[in-house]
């Protein structure tokens, strides 16, 4: 239960609030990781944490806001709101800003939320940091302070909006920054769960969903949320290694990953970078291949259960941070490592290595 707070004069009221981001009733794990952020947040400043979830036939999502850190969650559940279009999410996320008067508000740095969370701040003329990686609050004065890498990722940039008018101070926060708290189930009552009419007509929004595409396809892959990534770096000598990194993360279901030099020098695409300006991860393993281990590279992978490098260089940083290190070729330890796998998946087709 939060503390009744006396507010000095020029200081900010108002409870934390997160946006709890689904598509056709499916949770975006980013949404929990900012529960339990945003518990953090809400506990020094003693206010709620208040979840605020918008779609169609949502029913069993509230229980999983309460059960992940939510005090109280706003829903609206309306079938305009079955697969998102900015001006309902807005309008209606607005005007509920408008009525509570949340002092911070956070939304997953996802292609959804972004485009959510920009047409939000610019409706409530209040401040935005994109793309947070470290999040914090000056209690004192009940300010955001919301970090991100800026000037290519060699430095980061605490950014505030210092003026109290401009509320609330908006966030959107990177995935897999965060762990996702401990699941807690509680039980539902009039006062946690607050329903709410949407208010708004479907002819009323300028535009329309003809039809709706899958990204589920054989090239489609998530880094941030993988459980076993093999990444690359400029030990790869060319772009050619990363045909054999692909065939090892097949080999033990996992996904390829790479460095920031790599894809500058136009080897992989964006979507495999990890890192301070890529993506964050917290796989189970992470095969740091040919990555020497760049302060902007490390930041990304930190998080990572287990760290296994492979590098030629038995001085390079990466074996600082890892579990497990290999000096040596990575196109001899890769393939051998290829034939182990597959060894112990078919032990008939491969016999036992010789003494």
């Amino acid at each position: 239960m939060a503390k009744k707070v006396i507010l000095l004069e020029g200081q900010r009221a108002g409870d934390v609030w997160v946006f709890i981001e689904q598509e056709r009733g499916e949770v975006h794990p980013v949404s929990w990781e900012l529960l339990g952020v945003g518990r953090v947040v809400a506990d020094k400043l003693q206010v709620k944490l208040v979840a605020v979830v918008l779609g169609y036939q949502i029913d069993h999502i509230p229980p999983e806001a309460l059960a992940y850190g939510a005090d109280q969650v706003h829903v609206v559940d309306d079938p305009v709101l079955k697969d998102y279009r900015v001006y309902p999410y807005r309008k209606k996320i607005s005007a509920l800003c408008k009525k509570y008067n949340p002092n911070i508000f956070f939304v997953g740095a996802t292609t959804l939320g972004r485009s959510l969370a920009g047409a939000v701040a610019t409706e409530l003329e209040t401040g935005l940091t994109a793309d947070s990686t470290q999040i914090d609050v000056d209690v004192e004065m009940r300010q955001l302070l919301a970090s991100r890498p800026t000037f290519a990722g060699n430095l980061m940039a605490t950014i505030v909006c210092p003026n109290p008018k401009h509320t609330p101070q908006m966030a959107t926060v990177r995935p897999r920054v965060f762990p996702i708290p401990p699941r807690r189930p509680r039980e539902i009552t009039s006062d946690n769960v607050i329903h709410h009419s949407l208010g708004i007509s479907e002819e009323d929004v300028p535009s329309r969903v003809i039809d709706f595409i899958s990204s589920g396809s054989e090239n489609h892959f998530d880094l941030s949320y993988a459980e076993i990534i093999v990444s690359g770096g400029r030990g790869l000598g060319n772009k050619a290694g990363f045909q054999l990194l692909q065939e090892f993360a097949q080999e033990i279901g996992g996904v390829v990953g790479a460095s920031r030099a790599v894809v500058d020098a136009g080897w992989i695409s964006h979507d495999h970078q990890v890192g301070q300006t890529g993506k964050t991860v917290r796989p189970k393993i992470y095969f740091a291949c040919g990555i020497s281990g760049a302060i902007q590279h490390l930041v990304g992978m930190k998080d990572s259960d287990v760290v296994v490098a492979i590098n030629t260089d038995p001085n390079a940083p990466i074996f600082q941070m890892a579990d497990y290190g290999i000096v040596g070729d990575l196109y001899r330890v890769i393939p051998a490592l290829i034939e182990e796998v597959r060894r112990r998946k078919n032990p008939r087709t491969f016999p036992p290595s010789a003494p």
